[in-house]
């Protein structure tokens, strides 16, 4: 069996794998299929090998085997991948806090336990049985190949949520940005602004319920004091992933305003302390989710809240993935989510 990884900077390698066997505590998953990441991007620009079980981790599939101690799951299962609930006997559970779980951070990031030898860019994977959930049965395979993603956005609003009426910013309209921005309008945001460079991109977040769609840079910064008297945003959702838009986010904050931080930036950022403190900016940081919260956002994808058809752009065979990757890393792509079909 081949699987794809990232091997060098711009480079996709197949490298052979025997076709998976479940340990005792694992599933075999027949991948159906899984979406490039922006975290896959950033590993594909970057100098040397990305680790192995990250590249290929929003996936979709059904189980064709089941290790001798696994009971919750079963032959036949759509699954998406996932977390498990907290452990309840880590540092953090002990402490009380559940939702900071160790057992589930680690299985957010494909460390430990939950650690493979490639991820879901491969027809088939064997994985811990704790780290599938079983898929909503409303739900298409593109849509349940992109509930990992989703739920990624779904946990930094449920977390940083706005108040009913609040003006939203939501920097980057990629994949996590038109996500964010639709499970803003179902927290009760009140005026929603999409700050974009790409106009395909700001066009299909009009589309999907943006109130006003803008230029990052100076345009943005007058249209949003126009709309708030010039106050500034209540919340500011930062999902562009790019060093510059972390000082930004803030600048487009009202004071006392709140700053989510869900894309990832490869590098470090420069920013302004003394206007952090001066306009007493309120910051938080998302990594991954909660397993209570892969049901939740399936319900609302299958209850058509959540457009993610709208997101999906092209599906490609494994075969392919190698041009999709210079594609979508060359900055000037059309497309948004990208799904790889090793079938």
């Amino acid at each position: 069996m081949k699987a794809a990884l990232i091997t060098e900077k711009e480079t996709v390698s197949f490298l052979d794998f025997d076709d998976p066997e479940p340990e005792s505590d694992q599933v075999v998953v027949d991948i159906a299929l899984c979406g490039i990441c922006g975290t896959d991007i950033h590993g594909f620009n970057t100098p040397g090998p990305m680790r192995a079980s990250i590249c290929g981790h929003e996936w979709t599939g059904t189980v064709s085997k089941t290790g001798n101690d696994v009971t919750r799951i079963k032959e036949g299962d759509r699954v998406v991948v996932g977390v498990p609930p907290s452990c309840g006997s880590c540092a953090s559970c002990l402490a009380g806090q559940m939702d900071k779980c160790k057992t589930v951070l680690e299985a957010v990031v494909a460390s430990g336990r939950f650690d493979t030898p490639h991820g879901g860019f491969a027809p088939r994977i064997a994985v811990n049985h704790w780290r599938t959930v079983i898929a909503n049965s409303s739900l298409s395979d593109v849509q349940a190949a992109q509930i990992e993603p989703t739920t990624i956005c779904f946990h930094a609003v449920r977390s940083t949520p706005p108040k009913l009426g609040d003006v939203v910013v939501i920097q980057g309209a990629g994949p996590i940005g038109l996500t964010t921005l639709q499970w803003a309008r179902v927290a009760g945001a009140g005026t929603l602004i999409s700050v974009e460079p790409d106009p395909l991109r700001r066009e299909i977040a009009s589309g999907l319920g943006a109130d006003y769609t803008v230029e990052a840079g100076e345009t943005a910064e007058e249209l949003i004091k126009d709309i708030t008297a010039g106050l500034g945003a209540d919340v500011v959702y930062e999902c562009a992933g790019v060093p510059p838009a972390l000082q930004s986010a803030v600048d487009l904050a009202r004071r006392g305003g709140v700053v989510s931080l869900i894309g990832l930036a490869a590098s470090d950022a420069l920013t302004k302390p003394g206007e952090w403190l001066r306009k007493e900016i309120n910051v938080f940081a998302s990594l991954g989710y909660t397993h209570e919260e892969f049901e939740m956002s399936m319900s609302y994808v299958a209850d058509s809240k959540i457009d993610l058809d709208a997101i999906h752009t092209g599906t490609v065979p494994l075969s392919e993935i190698g041009e999709a990757f210079s594609d979508l890393s060359g900055g000037a792509s059309g497309e948004l989510k990208i799904l790889v079909d090793p079938r």
